[in-house]
């Protein structure tokens, strides 16, 4: 009677396992596996029967040990459990996605849990692990993160010519003036325009006047270093700014910049279109009160250029 009594618990043992969607794994002190449920066997392609009383590392060397380990030994030790999310370690097993075909995942997103499993004398010889599927969580959330990555990265951007547009540059402007504060350093910034562009919406249009500020926009990014930051202050007017560069040393990247604009011709619709631009530079003073004060003397060195004849660098 007594070992009707025992089937049938472990009749309904093994369906409860077997129903669960989660996976449960219960490994001893040598992590050797005890229990190992359908969800894993379904995941893993591994039958309970070819893994238990086998190590979880041998079977599954993906598994950092030494990580793991760390983790478990609370669990052992203070019979505390143990919470890992997604967001700290992607995965304990290197399961597929339940939907390979739909799913943008190569791989199962897990959260799992570690608990103690005491015996009659209180000692924890065996702990559980249970793996839970979050891959549908996981890649909605990356996919919101994504979304509000690429908001934000159009919040800063102009959307004619992809280069940072005033505001955002205005606010890296701003953080550079106060580094110059309280720092006193040597940075620089350049402001320039395309001479007589009116002339070229006139003669070509508004579409052939856009594709010449394109053209600056990608020669001016081109030629910069990776530490300056170009941005489209308005119409047909850029900005440069330059960290850590003095006006002298900004003068060989204007010029680079002029003669590379006087040899440069744009196609457009059958047309060859030609131009030239003006530049003002100004260094950074710590007689300045505000960044704008900058700015202005940076455009008043572009108003010189401009009435001096154009197509020219000046130095405020």
């Amino acid at each position: 009677m007594q070992d009707m009594k025992d089937i049938a618990e472990m009749h309904w043992k093994h369906d409860l396992l077997s129903s669960i969607e989660v996976g449960i794994v219960v490994v001893d002190r040598e992590y050797h596996v005890q229990v190992w449920n359908l969800f894993m066997e379904n995941h893993s392609n591994i039958a309970p029967g070819m893994i238990r009383d086998k190590s979880l590392f041998a079977s599954f060397p993906e598994i950092d040990e030494s990580w793991l380990r760390a983790k478990a030994e609370p669990v052992f030790s203070m019979k505390s459990p143990v919470f890992v999310i997604w967001e700290q370690r992607p995965y304990l097993f290197r399961f597929g996605a339940n939907r390979p075909i739909t799913s943008p995942s190569q791989f199962m997103y897990q959260n799992i849990t570690i608990f103690p499993l005491a015996s009659l004398s209180g000692r924890v010889d065996q702990i559980c692990i249970v793996v839970y599927d979050v891959t549908d969580q996981a890649v909605s959330r990356q996919a919101v993160d994504e979304l509000n990555e690429e908001l934000q990265r159009l919040s800063r951007v102009d959307g004619l010519t992809g280069i940072f547009n005033r505001h955002y540059w205005e606010e890296q402007f701003s953080r550079e003036f106060k580094r110059n504060v309280r720092n006193p350093g040597h940075s620089s910034v350049i402001m320039l325009d395309i001479d007589h562009f009116k002339k070229i919406n006139d003669t070509y249009g508004h579409p052939a006047g856009d594709e010449v500020i394109r053209q600056l926009a990608k020669l001016i990014s081109d030629v910069s270093r990776e530490t300056d930051i170009c941005g489209r202050y308005g119409g047909e007017e850029f900005t440069i700014l330059l960290p850590d560069t003095a006006s002298e040393n900004v003068m060989v990247l204007a010029q680079r910049i002029r003669q590379t604009v006087e040899k440069l011709t744009i196609e457009y619709e059958q047309h060859i279109i030609s131009f030239t631009v003006s530049l003002g530079i100004a260094q950074f003073d710590a007689a300045f009160e505000q960044h704008m004060h900058w700015l202005e003397h940076a455009d008043k060195a572009l108003y010189k250029a401009k009435t001096g004849g154009r197509n020219q660098v000046v130095i405020a």
